[in-house]
């Protein structure tokens, strides 16, 4: 087997850095909030394992409602995408609505679930 050099992995991090800066301007702000709502999961989730877990129903209710939002963020970035073929005829704004009305739905579930 070949050993990789560290002149590969920072080929490969500047291509990706690259790749990256063509990006548009607004799938980037989906994957802040996307990342954001996955660190607000894990600090919940280290928070629980830190303190504990009396109320059990409020921490699966906070870090479900973190993960269900990256995941319809991430479905928000998928429509968005402008190379993305599939959705070529769904108007961005429909997606947002689709997004938002997902959303409604979701936290009316995690709200229910709380009790």
């Amino acid at each position: 087997m070949a050993k990789t050099s560290g002149s590969d992995a920072r080929a490969l991090i500047h291509s990706l850095y690259s790749a990256y800066g063509a990006t548009p301007t607004n799938l980037k702000i989906i994957d802040l909030y996307v990342i954001f709502a996955i660190l607000t999961a894990a600090v919940q989730v280290i928070y629980m394992g830190i303190v504990g877990t009396f109320p059990f129903n409020s921490f699966l209710s906070g870090v479900l409602s973190c993960v269900g939002t990256a995941v319809l963020a991430v479905c928000l970035r998928i429509q968005v995408n402008k190379e993305n073929k599939e959705f070529k005829d769904l108007a961005p704004e429909r997606a947002f609505a689709d997004f938002v009305l997902c959303n409604l739905v979701l936290h009316l579930v995690i709200m229910n679930f709380l009790g």
